[in-house]
């Protein structure tokens, strides 16, 4: 397959050296693409395959991808739908040398940025590769500078899922689209409504976060909406809410999985008239704030179930974004295990330099079910009784030992449970086999196979002769 020959209009380079993955199972083709798009200026990687090119995906950032319709494995338009699953805001533009109008709509009509019938002239296709790196708002490698850094500098990552994530928390910081942010506990939603708020026209606005599951029910209207002097017992002055203290900023309402059916209602006619009413007050005030909220819950089962309302969903759902595990992104745990190493050693004015190798690897493989806010806990803990400038494995893996962290199967739990549950047994009836065999309601034959089971040894919780002798007869030594 021919690469018409390049016009005068082509020797432009490209902005900012964007990442382009480029599939296509006609290894010559791929090169001359190859070729081509690199002496414009574009930095490239090449893949003759969908799984390929969905591993390269999985591993590196890219500005956009350019594909054959017709792939070894599976067609183009099945790849662009397994991209936009994970990265719906990478722009796909596809190739093919059998296109017919009707193709080329079907295919814009699903999201394809761009569809370009072989042979195809190269400034058409240079000009729609920038079009779709300027619309999609893709990363440039000029972006890892001064000008990207300070919107997201309190999230710490070099993951391709984090950058994925705020990739489409840039693009969409740019509007006053309510977003929805779901994510386990621990995984920094709200920084990642901070970053957003940030990257706003509203930067300059307040930044006010609600934990609605932190607020007793009764304040929480208050809190949110305001109230005058005498609205109710206790009520000597008047009070500002946070939605009127947030005016022209953004108002983040963490956890809004908690919050009471009574108050979805009002809340909901806030986003709605865009003002709100003080408890108490006989006239609503004007507002302008964005609304930005997040939970670790199961919204769609809760709408289900009848505890949060589908009008107020769909308000709070214009954009969702939804943050990995710290598990999804391990890459990342060196890189936040030292930045949080490296705060604590200023906070505490101790000489930390970082963690024994060994150490480090028992960060990245251990499991991490708090996520990042667990992973802080452990390295704080670990630094704060650290005497050298290393942190050795024995104090990371105290620190990992913790009940936080720790996931047992039924079967181990019910083992554990009982095993404690006849050592207290045995505590309270001094080593008296007989009263702790009563107080379980099981016979002493069968107490005594437990406690074998267990390794428990009677004797030990009482230095009673005939307790001795009974539990030789029993098999204990």
């Amino acid at each position: 397959m021919r690469i018409p020959p390049s016009t005068a209009d082509e020797t432009r380079t490209a902005p900012d050296g964007a990442h382009l993955l480029v599939v296509d199972d006609d290894a010559d083709l791929l090169r001359l693409l190859s070729m081509r798009l690199r002496a414009s200026g574009y930095r490239v990687r090449t893949a003759e395959s969908a799984e390929a090119a969905l591993a390269c995906l999985a591993v590196e950032r890219f500005g956009l991808v350019l594909s054959d319709v017709r792939l070894p494995d599976r067609d183009g338009l099945e790849l662009f739908e397994e991209i936009r699953q994970t990265w719906p805001a990478l722009p796909v533009i596809l190739l093919t040398a059998h296109g017919t109008i009707p193709d080329a709509v079907e295919a814009t009509s699903r999201g394809v940025f761009g569809y370009l019938t072989k042979p195809f002239d190269s400034k058409t296709l240079l000009d729609k590769i920038a079009q779709a790196l300027q619309i999609g708002g893709a990363p440039r490698a000029c972006e890892e500078g001064k000008a990207a850094a300070g919107w997201r500098d309190a999230i710490i990552s070099h993951s391709s899922r984090m950058a994925t994530v705020l990739d489409e928390a840039r693009l969409v910081a740019a509007s006053d689209a309510s977003v929805l942010i779901r994510g386990d506990s621990g995984t920094g939603k709200e920084l990642l409504a901070r970053a957003i708020h940030d990257a706003s026209p509203r930067a300059a606005r307040p930044f006010i976060a609600i934990n609605c599951g932190a607020i007793p029910e009764q304040l929480l209207e208050s809190e949110l909406f305001g109230h005058v002097k005498g609205a109710f017992t206790g009520a000597a002055s008047a009070h500002t809410g946070l939605f009127q203290a947030a005016d022209g900023g953004t108002v983040f309402l963490d956890e809004i999985g908690d919050m009471p059916l009574a108050l979805q209602v009002k809340l909901l006619r806030v986003l709605q008239e865009r003002a709100v009413r003080p408890v108490g007050a006989s006239r609503a005030q004007e507002i302008d704030v964005r609304i930005l909220s997040a939970t670790h819950r199961d919204l769609e089962a809760a709408l289900v179930a009848g505890t949060f309302r589908e009008d107020l969903f769909y308000r709070l759902n214009v954009v969702s974004l939804i943050l990995p595990t710290l598990d999804e992104r391990r890459e990342d745990i060196p890189l936040l295990a030292n930045h949080f190493l490296q705060g604590l050693a200023r906070k505490y004015h101790k000489r930390l330099r970082g963690f024994a190798p060994e150490a480090l690897e028992a960060l990245t493989t251990a499991a991490w079910p708090g996520n990042i806010r667990q992973l802080q806990n452990v390295v704080e803990q670990a630094s704060a009784l650290a005497t050298t400038p290393l942190i050795p494995l024995a104090l990371v893996e105290r620190a990992l030992r913790g009940p936080s962290i720790e996931a047992l199967s039924y079967a181990e739990a019910k083992m554990r449970f009982e095993r404690n549950y006849l050592i207290q047994l045995l505590k309270l009836t001094d080593g008296n086999v007989s009263d702790a065999a009563r107080l379980a309601d099981r016979n002493r034959t069968e107490f005594y196979r437990l406690l074998q089971r267990h390794s428990l040894t009677p004797s030990l919780f009482r230095g009673d002769t005939a307790d001795v002798a009974r539990e030789r007869q029993h098999g204990f030594n």
